[in-house]
Formats: C-alpha cells, structure tokens, sequence
C-alpha cells in the first residue's frame, strides 16, 4: 500500500497534467489540439485514467516529438518533467501573444497606409480638377477646338499607298527573293536578315508583307500582335554619350531636361525604351541597314545576342527607398528586345560590316527588267480605276527601272489627265511628267544595227545596276616613228590604265604592229569610273578595232578581264550586268567562261561565254581580223 507522500505526489502530478492540459486549450484551439495530437497518435492517451499515459502524451504534444515514448523514473523526477514542460508551454504562449502585439501592429500600419493612400489620392483627384478647370478656360478650348477641325479636314488616302502592294503576291518581278525571305521568316525558328537590291524594286513592301504571312502560319513563333518596326539608317540619329539613342534606348539622368518632374526633383534617373524594345516578339526592319553608325551597329549587335537591353547610370542607387520598382528592374535586368532583325540595302554584301553579315541570313532582290515594270505600272493603273494606255505604260518602262519610281511616274501623268480634263492616261502625258522631272531614256540609242569603228559597249556595274560602258579608241601615226603616245581619261582609275597598257600587248600580239609608233586615245564616254579590271575585254576589242579599221557590232555587249595570254578572265557583277545588256536591249551578251552560269532573262538576250580573246572578236567584229 502506497504511503502518504507518494499519494500527495501523485495528487500533484494529477493538479500539474490538468493545468498543463488547461494551458494548452488557451494555446490551441480543441480542433488544432484534436490535429496535432492525432498526427503524434495520442488521442487515446488523452482520454486515459493513467497518469503515465497521459503524461507521456501531454510531453509529446508539448515537445512536438512523436519519440518521446519513455518517462523518468520516480514522481520527484516525472515533478521536475511536468516544470520543464510547463516553462515550455509559458514560452510559447508568450510568443502566441507577442506574435499577435505585432500582427495587430501591422494592422493599424496597414490601416495608416491605406488612409495616407486615400488622402495622398484625394489629392490627386483635386489636382486634377483644377488642372481640368484650368483647361478648360476659354482660350484652351480654342485651341482644342481648332486642332479638332484640323483632325476632321484631313485629306483623303495617300494615292501612293493606294497603288502599293497590298498582299505578297503583288511583288513583281521579286518571286526568288520573296520565297526566301518568306521560308526564312515563317519557320519555328526565324532568322535576321539583310534584304540586298537596288532601290525601289519592293524591299521594304515585302519585308512588311512577309511578316503579316508568317503571323498567320501556325509554324511561326510570331503572335497576331507582333510589330513591324520600321526605322530608316540615313535619318537615325543618336548620342555616343548614351543621352539619347532612339534605337537601343536611353537614360535621362536628371541633369537632362526629359525625365519626369518628380523624378528629376527626387535626383532618380530615367530609362527610355527604345525601338529593339517596341519591337520586342516581332520584326525591326532598318533600312539602309549598310549607312548605320559602326558603333551603333556594334551595340546593336550585343543586343541581338543577349535579347535584352541594359541601362546604367552614376545616379541610380538601388538602395534608394524613393526609386519606383519598375527603374529598379530595368536597371537590374534590362528591357526585353527579343525580335528578328530585317535589314534593306543597296549595298553590296562586301561593303556590310562583317559582324552584322555573319549573324543575318542574305536575301536578294533583283533589278526590274522592262516588262517587269510594265507589269507593275499596269497593276498600279489598275487601282487608280483609271483608264490608260497601252502606249502609256510602254513609256514609263522606257524612263526607268525602278518599281517606286515608276508609280510616281504614272501618278504624275495620272495627276496631268486631271488636269487636262482627260479621262485617260496617254504615252504624251508620261512624256510630258517626264520632262517635269527631268527624267531621260534608259536606252539612248546606243543599239544600232550598224557596226561602228573604234567603238565597243562593255559593261559596268553600281551597287545592284549593270548598265552600258562605252569604250571608244582612236589610232594615228605617230608623228616620230617609235615615239607614240597612249592617252586615256584619267578619271576611269587606275586599273583601267593597268587595262589599257594589258590591251596593247595584246593588240601587238594579235596584230604584229607596234602600238609605240602609233598615238593612241582610248576614252571611257561620260567619265566613267571603273572600279575593277572588268573593261580590258572591250578595251582591247575597240583598239584592235580602231587600229585595223574594222567595224564593231553595236548590239553586243562584252565584260571581262583580260590577261597578257588573251584569256578572259572572270569578273564581278555579272548578274547585275547581264539585267544591264537586257534593260539596254542588246541581242547579246560576251561574260567569261570562268562566270559560267545557267541564269537567263528571257529568249531576247542570248548570253555567250567566253574564253579568250578570239572568241570575244569572233562574236564582236563584223569581219574577222
């Protein structure tokens, strides 16, 4: 039998565990205590007549460890147990209470918040009134009213627009540039590219158009709502000090008059977006791509390769509480400019900075041939609902060969039938709009059907245009025997005179006669400058002409260079120069077997290649020397 200190031990142990039990009911709710004690397998403990049970399921719910499956030994020791875990209930409930001193701080913090918001927008809303009161005096409203009447007198649509394409498939004349620029902007995965061309041939109206096809491609990565963002090179202007750079962005440190009032007042720097942000998920078409600062292209280049646009300035602190968020995370990560870049030039690929050529894919358009742009003409008369003349649009591809400029041709003649109370274009109207724009014939008349002495048409070429070089060569005898002298014009550059002196050996070989004691002048007509030794050919030909007296025929054309052997060698250009023979109407044209390529026109140039020197004077002479 028990005696009497154990049981008072025991009636204290009893008094402890109810006390404990009563403390944890004002810590946790009877649901929250019903959980916890469920998770540690207790519930049945709880309700248990034992004092070690329900001792040993008050130290787990207590110590929150659901190991504690042992007790000490003696009630003395299992008293000290029921202190220890008394203390640790008084911990915790301190932290309960202190806990909620401070959340029903940050109530009453929040509530001061929320009233200082509603004060500071009261503000504003009054701001705004008298702001509104202000505008809305008599002389604001005048002005309002008049900038309202300019806005509703606007004049109609731009007749320019009107005849431009409207879809891909009106491009004329451009159906292998467009299939490229087309496969390489509609796949998955999208690529920057410069479009190579001369001007006006639709570069830019195809760029624009090819991106509204490959929006609506299930394939392309482009949303409905990507942007074309156009900008043109020649008329970009930026600061290399970073203060303003339309095309990156910029930063307007407070200095600078553009940042916000409070901004600036507050000492804060300013970001602004630039175009590579605007046309972030779509297309940043920049035309004349090639005229673009070399230090911009560089930046623009690091754009291209991180996707993003950084922005830096001495005044920005992150630290600083009064910096908006939106700073602070453009400052920190930078502006998205994730886009496809599409570049229009009529440079050569040569003369693009080597960076930019190797991160872009090359697309070429074509130089428009003479039915190409009748073609275009008669699409765009079309569209005008106007009527016109067969003679017309013959015409207008006698003046020019470029699309663009030929609209406005045709507008212009359009513009004199109104004038003239016609209802028709007719071929004098285009002749008169012409002289207006003192505009002349593509072709004067160089194509003869008579041969001529002396006088060889060679070819040149000038960024994307191949056009006709007139070589002329006049001989006399020299006025001492072995005392000739070779002239030429010196603007034609040094390797035409490399050409000419590479000719007369060539002519001393294929005639035996001695150039020394002849006075010989070779002229290039118009002060043509060659850049290369492509003439040589059509030089050599109009001396051996001239010196043997033999007529040249006048609607063949040669290019070429030729070596101290005779053999022709190859030169650039020749695509461009064969669309010259055709625009200038040659029956045919002489390249260098070397350029040896399968690209023809149509069947009214023939296209003949050569090896050497006979061969260029078996197709050119009309009598064989």
């Amino acid at each position: 039998m028990p005696d009497q200190d154990t049981i008072v031990q025991e009636e204290q142990l009893e008094t402890k565990i109810a006390a404990l039990f009563a403390l944890l009911s004002d810590l946790y709710s009877t649901d929250d205590l019903l959980v916890k004690a469920g998770k540690l397998n207790v519930l049945d403990a709880l309700d248990s007549n034992k004092i070690n049970q329900k001792l040993i399921a008050l130290q787990k719910i207590v110590l929150d460890n659901p190991t504690l499956d042992k007790l000490p030994s003696g009630n003395n020791a299992k008293l000290e147990l029921m202190q220890h875990l008394e203390d640790e209930l008084v911990s915790q409930q301190a932290e309960k209470m202190a806990k909620k001193r401070v959340e029903k701080r940050i109530s009453d913090k929040l509530a001061e918040k929320e009233h200082q918001y509603l004060k500071q927008l009261r503000k504003e809303i009054i701001k705004s009134e008298s702001k509104d009161e202000f505008s809305s005096s008599p002389q604001v409203l005048k002005k309002e009213l008049e900038l309202e009447s300019l806005e509703a007198n606007s004049l109609n649509v731009s007749a320019l627009n009107l005849v431009s394409p409207q879809k891909i498939e009106e491009i004329v004349g451009q159906q292998e540039g467009v299939k490229a620029l087309l496969s390489k902007l509609q796949s998955p995965y999208p690529q920057h590219l410069i479009i190579y061309g001369p001007p006006g041939v639709g570069k830019t109206t195809a760029a624009r158009l090819a991106l509204e096809v490959a929006k609506s491609k299930g394939s392309s990565p482009f949303s409905k709502k990507a942007n074309f963002v156009e900008v043109d090179a020649t008329t970009l202007r930026w600061d290399p000090r970073e203060i303003t750079n339309p095309l990156l962005g910029s930063v307007h440190d407070p200095i600078y008059q553009g940042a916000k009032g409070k901004l600036s007042q507050a000492g804060i720097p300013e970001p602004k977006l630039g175009l590579v942000t605007e046309a972030h998920g779509g297309v940043l078409f920049i035309d004349e791509i090639g005229e673009l600062d070399p230090e911009l292209q560089n930046k623009l280049l690091k754009v291209l390769e991180d996707k993003r646009v950084q922005f830096d300035s001495s005044y920005f602190e992150q630290s600083d509480k009064k910096v908006p968020d939106y700073i602070k995370k453009l400052f920190a990560s930078g502006a998205p400019a994730d886009f496809i870049l599409i570049g229009a030039t009529t440079r050569t690929p040569q003369e693009i900075n080597p960076a930019l050529r190797s991160r872009t894919s090359s697309v070429f358009f074509e130089p428009l041939t003479k039915d190409k742009i009748k073609k275009i003409v008669q699409q765009a008369a079309l569209k005008l609902d106007f009527n016109f003349e067969d003679k017309a649009v013959e015409k207008i591809s006698d003046y020019t060969s470029e699309g663009r400029t030929a609209i406005n041709l045709l507008l212009d003649a359009y513009n004199l039938a109104l004038y003239h109370d016609d209802n028709r274009i007719t071929g004098e109207q285009v002749e008169e709009a012409a002289k207006l724009r003192r505009m002349t014939l593509i072709n004067r008349g160089q194509v003869t059907s008579e041969g001529k002495i002396g006088r060889v048409l060679g070819l040149g070429v000038n960024g994307f245009l191949g056009s006709l070089l007139e070589v002329e060569a006049v001989v006399f005898p020299a006025a001492t025997e072995g005392q000739g002298k070779i002239k030429f014009n010196q603007t034609a550059g040094d390797m035409t005179q490399d050409s000419v002196f590479n000719a007369a050996t060539i002519v001393r070989k294929k005639t035996g006669k001695d150039l020394q004691n002849y006075d010989l002048h070779v002229n290039l007509v118009g002060g043509a400058k060659v850049d290369g030794p492509s003439a040589g050919t059509a030089i050599a030909v109009a001396i051996i002409s001239a010196l043997e007296e033999i007529p040249v025929k006048q609607d063949v054309a040669v290019t070429g260079e030729i070596s101290l052997q005779g053999d022709i060698k190859a030169v650039g250009g020749v695509r461009e120069k064969i669309y010259g023979a055709y625009q200038a109407e040659m029956s045919e044209v002489l390249i260098p077997q070397e350029n040896k390529t399968d690209f023809s026109i149509d069947d009214r140039l023939k296209i003949t290649m050569v090896e050497n020197i006979d061969d260029v004077l078996t197709r050119m002479l009309i009598t064989k020397v």
